[in-house]
């Protein structure tokens, strides 16, 4: 945990917060803080800074804070990734809040098995937990807006369009003449397909409508391998989420 993430309730004046569950454990046992150690803290969707411990009691935590500081600046992409299996599905979404995304987009496609969508992580609960912890390690308070489409087709045709916004759409595919690396510099929405790839009606639908395929490489690659290496060719935009 680099980042002590703060939220509403926490808050027991202006100045005081005052943890009781596992962020409490976490800086007693794990961090091994002491009354008057400072600490890295954020409030949830807001500005980041230092508290300083006051009190180590049975209650709880209490620290004084003081938030002077803008979280990080988003990632200039925004992602539309073929929902993974469950297995992976954790990590893909700590990642996402890691590199600072503003919005994932979750899709079915023709090589995504429909039991993926019964998986317990896309409850709301867990999804949350998963991109709080991308938040806590990467000190940051802005959580991605994960969006899920179950049908591939309305998607590309009726709201893809409205997503870019003008944007480009980066379609990655292993034939593609451009690489991703090579392509402008600019705020973007990037479409990532499951194991095996988008099929072909599914590559040739979303050119017709708006994507450009790019390449991330001659190698084939696992879907969260493909999804990091394309936001690592995205450094970061100065403004805030879209």
């Amino acid at each position: 945990m680099n980042l002590v993430l703060l939220r509403q309730g926490d808050w027991i004046d202006a100045e005081r917060v005052l943890l009781r569950d596992q962020r409490a454990g976490h800086i007693r046992t794990v961090l091994q803080a002491e009354v008057g150690d400072s600490l890295r803290v954020g409030l949830l969707g807001g500005l980041v800074g230092q508290g300083v411990i006051e009190a180590l009691a049975p209650e709880g935590v209490r620290l004084r804070v003081a938030l002077t500081d803008p979280p990080p600046p988003r990632h200039r992409f925004d992602i539309v990734l073929a929902l993974p299996r469950p297995k992976m599905l954790r990590r893909i979404l700590r990642q996402c809040a890691e590199f600072g995304i503003a919005n994932l987009h979750l899709l079915h496609s023709a090589r995504v098995e429909k039991s993926y969508w019964q998986s317990p992580l896309l409850q709301p609960a867990a999804l949350e937990e998963a991109l709080l912890a991308g938040l806590e390690r990467s000190r940051d308070t802005i959580a991605p807006q994960v969006h899920l489409h179950r049908r591939f087709r309305p998607f590309v045709e009726d709201q893809l369009p409205g997503i870019c916004a003008g944007r480009p759409c980066w379609l990655a595919h292993m034939q593609a003449p451009l690489a991703l690396a090579e392509a402008p510099p600019v705020p973007a929405v990037v479409m990532i397909g499951p194991e095996g790839g988008f099929v072909p009606f599914e590559i040739e639908l979303a050119e017709a409508v708006i994507a450009r395929r790019v390449s991330l490489g001659a190698r084939t690659l696992s879907v969260d391998t493909a999804l990091v290496t394309a936001l690592a060719q995205g450094p970061q935009q100065d403004g805030g989420a879209r």
